[in-house]
């Protein structure tokens, strides 16, 4: 089947199932305006990603890769009003960009960004202690892969679930001629799980308008 075909279906099932949201729509245009990548994840995936928040109970989120703040609010949709979405942003623009979004969204209330090197702030909540994580999206640059998988464990809890998309790469996750640098911390994260007691993990092929990828979702034991 062609990309066509993939785009196509995503497109039904958005019309049946999802919807269109202003605020949402604004974000992507917020993204693009301020000629940032076009990487975040797509409305399906949004939802995806917000129904698994719920279906965990998830209160307390952490986010390691913000962009424009569009998974962000697909995040802080799903915790309860007292519930806390921290996201990790390296680029002060871009959370300038997700600010604006969030608060659009009416939930800013439940968002704090955190601007820097991702492992730096992630170094910092170490530190400082205080509620693990009930669930974690990893949707940064790739070659970190295996250390934010780490401090999702050490942030997290018995029953704390993470998802990390981009995983397929298209194929090339199985491709062993691949010397991607992005392939090869998708792998060595693997590498990680698969020796790693403390989470049971599987990972996931799709296609949609995005195109072909996967995404991986583990659970802490």
């Amino acid at each position: 089947m062609s990309e066509a075909t993939w785009a196509a279906v995503d497109e039904y099932v958005l019309s049946k199932l999802i919807g269109e949201d202003p605020a949402l729509a604004a974000a992507m245009d917020d993204r693009r305006a301020a000629d940032m990548p076009e990487i975040e994840v797509s409305p399906i995936e949004g939802m995806h990603l917000h129904l698994l928040a719920r279906m965990s109970g998830a209160k307390r989120i952490l986010e390691v890769g913000t962009l424009a703040g569009y998974s962000t609010i697909w995040l802080a949709r799903a915790v309860p009003d007292d519930g806390r979405v921290v996201t990790l942003e390296l680029d002060p623009k871009h959370a300038a960009v997700a600010r604006k979004n969030v608060d659009r969204a009416d939930v800013g209330d439940k968002v704090e960004i955190l601007e820097g090197q991702a492992l730096a702030s992630l170094e910092q909540l170490g530190a400082a202690g205080g509620e693990p994580f009930d669930f974690v999206f990893i949707d940064a640059d790739k070659e970190n892969n295996p250390p934010y998988f780490q401090w999702a464990m050490r942030l997290g809890r018995p029953g704390t679930v993470i998802v990390v998309d981009n995983v397929a790469r298209r194929g090339k996750l199985a491709d062993a001629s691949s010397d991607d640098p992005s392939v090869n911390g998708v792998r060595q994260m693997f590498d990680l799980i698969e020796n790693e007691p403390r989470v049971d993990a599987t990972a996931i092929q799709t296609v949609g308008a995005r195109g072909y990828d996967g995404f991986l979702i583990a659970i802490m034991r």
